[in-house]
């Protein structure tokens, strides 16, 4: 696969017009499905033991919810609602490249605030909630859902990690990088720099 274009490049992203109104939801639908799945996911564990003495039929129900907002925020909301996107791909040497996309400071005014906020309450909202789950199920001892309970953190928090990446790569990533690029560099200067010492000879009487 090729290298990752630029994001406003890709042929892929919907054509943006300004708005007008930066309050105003400019893509209901899209803003629906990206707190739908989640919310019904969380609401399916809370009360699936009220509905159903089934734990397999309850825990293949939600894991399916999960797999669906995970694949709809990670595709889908992300790059609509607030302009960020991250996916990996593995290049020619077989090695699997993270790229993570934001749209430029230019772009941003195409987007509506009132969207970027609820895509970005979701988000955290959605693994802070499994993280309290997870805790009150280990503690009620209720061990076979905690395996469930992990696998909705680690979906939800994949997101959340790859779009806080997408949004601060720039910056503390970025300067994070270039900082431990400048430190092995100066290492291997040194490395080269020094010269080995000849052992002393002493002299005998």
């Amino acid at each position: 696969m090729g290298d990752a274009g630029g994001f406003l490049d890709d042929s892929n992203f919907e054509s943006f017009g300004a708005v007008e109104n930066r309050w105003r939801i400019k893509h209901p639908v899209v803003t629906f499905f990206h707190l739908l799945f989640r919310t019904l996911a969380l609401i399916a564990y809370l009360l699936c033991g009220w509905f159903s003495d089934s734990f397999i039929g309850s825990f293949v129900a939600i894991i399916l919810l999960l797999s669906l907002d995970f694949w709809t925020v990670k595709n889908i909301t992300g790059r609509i609602m607030a302009g960020l996107r991250w996916w990996n791909y593995v290049n020619e040497s077989g090695e699997s490249v993270w790229v993570f996309e934001s749209s430029t400071e230019e772009a941003q005014v195409k987007f509506s605030k009132a969207e970027i906020q609820i895509f970005w309450a979701g988000l955290v909202a959605s693994p802070v909630l499994w993280a309290l789950l997870f805790f009150m199920a280990l503690f009620s001892l209720k061990l076979k859902w905690v395996v469930l309970v992990i696998i909705g953190l680690a979906l939800s928090g994949s997101n959340l990690i790859g779009y806080l990446r997408c949004r601060m790569g720039s910056t503390i990533t970025g300067a994070a990088n270039q900082y431990l690029q400048q430190r092995v560099m100066q290492n291997m200067m040194n490395v080269f720099k020094s010269t080995p010492r000849e052992p002393t000879q002493t002299q005998t009487a």
